[in-house]
């Protein structure tokens, strides 16, 4: 396959495509139905033309009878009063009328035959023309269902995606507070177990703190003055050491 052959299969499918997009089955539809119709009424034009043929032949051998029928009699008087030329003159007359009659006749009978088949035909292409429409209304009836259909498919369709966005950020929303509660939580054992100070108690555990400081200070301080005045004067009861040196003189 050659490249332009190849570009114009991928046109021709593109074209496809778009004339899908726009075309509208029940715009074409409508419109094969009124060109049936169109068509109809030029059979049933057709009809009446030959209907109109039909009696306007009808009427040329009505008068070319008259006019036979008055040569006759025009031939009969000139008999009866002698005159033979003119009786032949007539009867010569009268022949060639019966020659033209036969042939109006004839195409008489022709014209009546065709617009018994235009009427026909008519009337098959009018039966033709009420089933296409009975089945084009039911097309288009079904169309529009399976398009409105379709519609709501798409919206639905619509929501859903919209929903699981919802549902991803509604997630989202809840790991983050999980998240920071668990956070929340961990901070509160700290608190609790010291590892953390409280900030907003700050203040008042520097306070407590120097307080605590300056309490223990007081305590060593009088237990040492306490030890000292027990050291310097009760020596005498300060108990001896045996063996040695350490002997009382005299024992």
């Amino acid at each position: 396959m050659s490249v332009f052959q190849r570009l114009s299969m991928i046109f021709k499918s593109k074209a496809n495509r778009a004339l899908d997009s726009v075309e509208d089955p029940r715009e074409t539809l409508d419109y094969s139905y009124q060109k049936q119709l169109e068509l109809l009424q030029k059979v049933r034009r057709g009809v009446a033309d030959v209907a109109t043929s039909r009696k306007r032949v009808e009427l040329q051998i009505q008068q070319l009878e008259q006019q036979s029928g008055k040569l006759e009699n025009q031939g009969r008087t000139a008999l009866t009063q002698g005159r033979e030329d003119l009786a032949r003159e007539a009867l010569t007359r009268r022949s060639g009328l019966s020659s033209q009659i036969e042939g109006l006749r004839e195409q008489h009978a022709n014209l009546q035959n065709e617009e018994q088949k235009l009427t026909t035909a008519a009337q098959r292409l009018q039966a033709k023309v009420d089933s296409f429409r009975t089945r084009k209304e039911t097309i288009k009836a079904t169309y529009t269902a399976a398009q409105a259909q379709t519609q709501i498919s798409e919206a639905f369709s619509g929501i859903s995606e919209e929903m699981g966005d919802v549902g991803m950020a509604v997630q989202r929303a809840e790991d983050k507070t999980a998240e920071m509660q668990a956070r929340a939580g961990a901070v509160d054992e700290l608190l609790a177990s010291g590892a953390l100070d409280d900030v907003t108690e700050s203040s008042k555990d520097d306070i407590q703190s120097e307080l605590d400081r300056m309490a223990s200070t007081t305590g060593v301080e009088a237990e040492l003055e306490r030890m000292k005045l027990e050291l310097g004067g009760g020596g005498e009861s300060t108990p001896q050491i045996e063996g040695g040196n350490g002997q009382k003189e005299g024992s």
